[in-house]
Parts: C-alpha cells; structure tokens; sequence
C-alpha cells in the first residue's frame, strides 16, 4: 500500500543511503528532537506538531500534561507461508500559569520496546526508474539490501543482495532475484504487489524471515541528501573508478570518475558512486560502495541539526517525493526502530555482501550469465552478519572444536619456503592435528584465511582464535583446494605467531 506523506517524511531518513536507500539509523535523532521540545515545555502530540514545532511554530503549541508515546502495531501483512528460521533491524516558553515544571521521564522511553524481542527485518529495495523517459514499469530492482535489527542483543546487521542471483521466484520459473517485484507488479501479486512478492522470493531462498519492505526510486536519494548533507558526503575510494558507460537519466550513457582516496560528494556524484560498477569486482563492488555510502549518510546525519533540519522542511519533501516510495512500514515502527538504532553501538552493527564467495558463475540455456547460490556458504555469511555467535573462551572453543573431529590442511600463500611445515609443526604444538600440508598454485603472499569447506565452523572459529585472525578471514571454500574440511591458507602475516614475536 502506499503510505500517507507524513508517514514517509520521517520515514524517509531511514532510507538515505546506497542507490535510493538510507539509513534506519537517523532516526535515533527524531527522539532527541522531541525530548527537547517535552524539556521546553512544548506538548507534541502528533507528527505535524513536531514539525510545527521544529519550523517555528512551538509558540502555539500547549505545554506538557502528559508525555509524549507511540504505540506500535507489531502486525505483518499476509504472505505466503515461508521459512521462518533466522540465521544463526532561546527556549520557547510555554503559559506563565503553569511555574514550575513537571519532572518528565524520556518521552519515548517505552517505543523500543514495543518492538519486543524479536528480530526486525526490513528488506529495502531500489528500482531503476528513471527520470527522463516516460515509463510506468514494473521495474526490476537494481538494489536488494536486507537491515535486520536484534533488540536483545543490540546488533544489526546488512546485507546486499546481487541482482544476477538466480532463485526460484514463488509461482514463476526460476530466474534472477532482479525480476520478483517486477514479475509481482505484472500479476497483481496479492498482498503488496512487486515488493511483496520480492520479500517473499527472499524469505523463501536465503530462510531469512522479512517482516516489512520498502521500495523507492533514485528521486527519494538526491532529495534526501540534497537536504540533510547540502554540504556533500566524505567516502574513500581505494581505487580510481573510471565509467564510460554510466546510465543517464534517460535510456543513454554519460562518462564518470572518481579518484582514489578521499573525497567529499554531493548526492548527483554520491549516486554515481553508489551506482557504478565500472570496477573489477563489478556487482559486488558495487555492493560494497553502497553499504559505504550508507555508513557515510549515516555519519552524515547522525547530528541534530540535520534531523531538525529534515523536519522542518518535510511538506516541502513530500511533493517532491510524492509517488517515489512504497512501503508497509508504519511511522511507529520508524520511530521505533531509530529509538533502538540509538543504544547499537558501531561495531555492533555488521555489513556483509553475497559475492563471488557464495554463488556460482553459470549461464543459463539463453545463453545469460547467472550467480547460483552456493546456500551452505550463504548460511555461513548470514550467521556472521544477523547472527554473531558470543566470544567464548578458547577453552570453550576447543571443545567445540574436538567434538567435530574436522580434517586440516595448511597451504602456503607465500614466497616463504617451508611456511606450512612450519605452521603445522606449530599448530601441533597446541594440539591441532594437520591432516595435509602443500603450497597454492600462485602464491599472492595475501593474509592469512581460513577456508571451510563443510559445516564445521567451530573448528575454523577455534584455529582464527589459536592465530589471532578476525572472525572475517573465515570464509567459505570455493577453490576446491582440498577434500579436507577445512583449510588454513597462510600469509606472511602468521610469520610473527610462528617465531614467537
């Protein structure tokens, strides 16, 4: 359904970010916003009286009797039955007749949790409508990226979706994940339409549960950003990016580039950014600029006077992006979700990409290139992004470990003689038995990885904590390097671990 303006005016701080989507995390900021205005002694009631309020008019707004609450409706819209599993988000004054004020708790200190304890998750999607041409669709989506929030545990995680991923749609023939909105939009898919139908294609091929969805086109990102950073946005290119095949707001083709290293950009060139894919690792990099263009918006507007700003200036926005969005969200579970946002700490909050790691390359009878999802890796991938297992002892992590009897084998990655010898001779100095030894075809001298090739991911957690490796050098192994389990492809950085340094 669509949604009325004020809904999405304060809803659309959730989306700034990567190609048309943004941040649930700005939201956070509309609660200090308010908390102000309860301090001053101004009565919010309702959006437009924040806004109201924010833009000047707190002067004909009545003083506190109450505070401030919103209740939160927790119902989902009806879908299709699909797996339910999660992986293993100068002080206005009020009237002289009331002199002293009454000491006021947070005035929506109650809205987190009227989420409850279950995960929410969102799935935002982009389309590539554009603005030159006369087209009504149904439009594929050229961005697919699930935000999904723990209330318990305070983490989030996000995670992009490539387009070419080649899926079983519900009630269709098998094709990319690119094709479920506009496939939904084209039979009147029931409940929602094309983004119900692409919640649903997500839910029943990754067995990630989406509670709510949100749809919009590239309008609702300049616009956005145009308003909240007029300053421009800081993101880091580690490489110069150089597109001579950058669509245009029609159906043709302009050249873009960026410079390695950091730069400030305004939303026109922020959008080029996200959009490009004129780099080696194509889609996936793609995917990875935007999750950076999201944290980047996020820095961005995490500060008062830009949500202030946001909304005073929100009639103005809606005309402007009025028929840009769909979505099932409501302004409760928004807000709710920006309150909890604000007790997530930045390292709680996790970014992974389903890239060349988790899929393969195949091309289908028509001859189109396809990524066929390899789901025991993905399901490795969701774990760590939604659902990071708690830090252990190591002792913990080494019973784990013995109790999957996993196989090893050591590679040498370096132009280090004898590196995996060594590393065995060393593992088995702790009790870790190396079933194999050898040296990879073209040695790259890269940091050291761990590869799984199984499901035991106990053992590979154990051997990163024996190395001192982060949780995301476990990767799934794609290589076919070895039938053992699991795979220690050493780098020169094991080097000081080894010699005792």
């Amino acid at each position: 359904m669509r949604i009325p303006g004020w809904l999405f005016v304060l809803g659309v701080v959730f989306l700034v970010g990567m190609t048309g989507l943004c941040s649930v995390f700005s939201f956070s900021f509309t609660r200090q916003v308010v908390i102000g205005l309860q301090n001053r002694g101004v009565m919010v009631s309702s959006v437009g009286e924040l806004v109201q309020a924010v833009s000047g008019g707190a002067d004909a707004l009545p003083t506190r009797a109450a505070a401030f609450t919103v209740s939160v409706s927790t119902s989902t819209p009806t879908q299709p039955s699909a797996p339910t599993s999660t992986p293993e988000p100068g002080a206005t004054q009020g009237p002289t007749a009331i002199p002293t004020m009454i000491p006021t708790t947070d005035p929506v200190a109650a809205v987190a949790a009227d989420l409850g304890p279950t995960r929410f998750t969102v799935l935002l999607m982009g389309i590539d409508q554009r603005t030159g041409v006369d087209d009504e669709g149904p439009f594929r989506t050229d961005t697919m990226i699930v935000v999904s929030v723990d209330p318990v545990r305070k983490t989030a995680g996000v995670l992009s979706i490539p387009r070419d991923l080649w899926v079983q749609i519900p009630g269709f023939q098998p094709q990319r994940i690119n094709q479920a909105n506009a496939l939904g939009e084209s039979s009147g898919y029931p409940g929602g339409g094309g983004p119900a139908l692409a919640a649903v294609t997500v839910q029943q091929n990754l067995g990630l549960r989406v509670d709510k969805y949100l749809l919009v086109n590239f309008d609702v990102f300049t616009s956005v950003v145009n308003l909240l950073a007029p300053g421009g946005v800081e993101v880091c290119p580690p490489v110069a990016i150089d597109d001579d095949h950058y669509p245009d707001a029609g159906y043709g083709i302009i050249q873009v580039h960026f410079d390695a290293g950091c730069q400030t950009l305004d939303a026109e060139r922020l959008l080029q950014y996200a959009r490009t894919r004129a780099t080696f690792g194509g889609d996936f990099d793609r995917a990875r600029r935007q999750q950076e263009v999201l944290d980047a918006v996020r820095e961005e507007v995490l500060s008062v006077g830009g949500v202030t700003n946001f909304i005073s200036q929100a009639p103005a926005l809606w005309e402007e992006l009025s028929g840009s969005f769909v979505t099932n969200l409501t302004l409760e579970e928004i807000i709710s979700l920006g309150v909890l946002m604000q007790d997530i700490p930045h390292e709680n909050i996790r970014f992974g990409v389903i890239d060349n790691l988790y899929v393969d390359l195949a091309t289908t009878n028509t001859g189109d290139q396809v990524l066929i999802p390899n789901h025991n890796a993905i399901r490795l991938l969701i774990q760590q992004v939604f659902n990071p297992q708690e830090d252990l002892a190591l002792s913990e992590l080494r019973t784990r470990a013995e109790a999957e009897a996993a196989t090893i084998a050591v590679f040498n990655n370096t132009d280090v003689t004898g590196l995996a010898n060594q590393t065995r001779d060393w593992l088995a100095s702790q009790g870790v038995s190396v079933a194999s030894v050898g040296n990879t075809a073209e040695p790259n001298n890269a940091n050291t990885v761990i590869h799984v090739y199984t499901t035991k991911t106990w053992t590979a957690r154990y051997l990163a904590a024996l190395l001192g490796l982060p949780e995301d050098r476990i990767q799934p192994g794609q290589d076919g390097l070895t039938t053992e389990d699991i795979a220690i492809i050493v780098g020169p950085d094991v080097q000081p671990l080894l010699s005792g340094g």
